[in-house]
């Protein structure tokens, strides 16, 4: 049995962000946002901020284990990176951070970390921008809190106002040849080797929203469950994290998927086949960078054998003929955020169906599995 909708829309509903969340992470962010902009010493260094990260991409799932909703916010500002060391860039922003988020800030190898009761927020700065870069990153698209998955819905209900999704499709949908701003990633400081270090936030966006495309918007569906599954199911395994292992499954999960289901056996599978040694993963946008560089061989291989093994159990559910032994296969991989089955009883046993008696809550990805 490879098609059970209601019960992978019912999960992906309950990994998600909750409301609360994603309005703590509004809140934190669009504050930070603000101050910035309105600060008299950093206003006239800042070209302009924007979203980045899980949240913007769609790909988040909720937080276990008492830990907080966390938002990355790339700082775009004038600052020359042959004129600034990353520790001289970083101390910049350290008096804002002393008036607004004193004791509640760290400076961090890469970024700027600010942990409030309600949520954490990662601010990343970068150098002075080229000149082809600046008016997409001031644009609204761009600056805007739209997530992808805000976008797509959007997109479909046509509730967006055209001017904005005009802009998004001119900044992220048009041919590779269309979009000069792809050959210029930022620059980033990198405090413990004390360089400036490439990065491109944008392209890992697009690629997103090309991909989900590509994937009938199911992909950041597939992504979520994954992550969930790595989240219950791996918490001792430290590598690869969030980031590294939603770029492995985009590499993975094949175009043309038509659920949720299919693209979660699949790309556990392809990892099984075609990755039995840990790969070089050419960051989008910089291809030089191998996103799986900070990851040991043995951690990947403790990575790979707990992959092998969530395969197994997703095929077996993919490939169940009752429903009630697919869903008990399912829960075997997510846990118990993966909705029961009803025990099949005669006047469905033949069947394999078994009526769900809750109604499933509606979320904006088309079909799921």
């Amino acid at each position: 049995m490879s098609i059970v909708p209601s019960y992978f829309k019912d999960f992906l509903s309950n990994i998600r962000l909750s409301e609360n969340q994603v309005n703590d992470l509004k809140t934190g962010h669009t504050t930070l946002r603000k101050r910035l902009e309105e600060d008299e010493a950093l206003s006239n260094i800042i070209v302009s901020t924007f979203l980045q990260g899980s949240y913007r991409r769609s790909t988040a799932v909720k937080p276990k284990n008492g830990n907080k909703s966390d938002v990355d916010i790339i700082v775009v500002t004038k600052l020359d990176s042959e004129e600034y060391t990353p520790e001289e860039a970083l101390n910049i922003f350290v008096p804002f951070l002393d008036k607004y988020y004193k004791d509640k800030y760290r400076l961090q190898g890469r970024s700027i970390g600010i942990s409030l009761s309600y949520v954490d927020l990662d601010i990343v700065l970068t150098s002075a921008p080229s000149k082809s870069e600046i008016g997409i990153l001031q644009d609204r698209a761009i600056i805007s809190e739209y997530t992808i998955e805000e976008f797509q819905q959007n997109l479909l209900t046509k509730s967006l106002d055209n001017v904005l999704v005009e802009s998004t499709y001119n900044i992220f949908c048009k041919s590779d040849s269309e979009l000069q701003w792809k050959s210029d990633p930022l620059l980033i400081p990198d405090r413990e080797v004390e360089e400036w270090d490439k990065t491109h936030p944008l392209e890992q966006i697009r690629w997103t929203i090309e991909k989900n495309k590509n994937c009938n918007t199911h992909y950041i569906n597939v992504v979520k469950a994954l992550k969930w599954w790595r989240k219950i199911q791996c918490p001792d395994i430290k590598h690869p994290k969030s980031y590294p292992f939603e770029h492995f499954i985009g590499d993975c999960c094949p175009d043309g998927i038509t659920s949720v289901a299919e693209g979660i056996v699949l790309t556990l599978e392809n990892i099984v086949s075609q990755y039995l040694i840990k790969p070089f993963l050419a960051d989008r946008g910089v291809p030089e960078h191998d996103v799986f560089a900070r990851i040991t061989n043995d951690e990947y291989a403790d990575f790979y054998d707990t992959v092998c093994g969530a395969a197994k159990i997703a095929r077996e559910a993919f490939d169940c003929e009752e429903l009630y032994d697919s869903v008990c296969k399912w829960r075997e991989l997510f846990g118990t955020e993966f909705p029961p089955a009803p025990e099949p009883t005669k006047s469905n046993s033949s069947t394999g169906f078994s009526t769900r008696t809750e109604k499933s809550i509606a979320i904006p990805e088309g079909r799921f599995a």
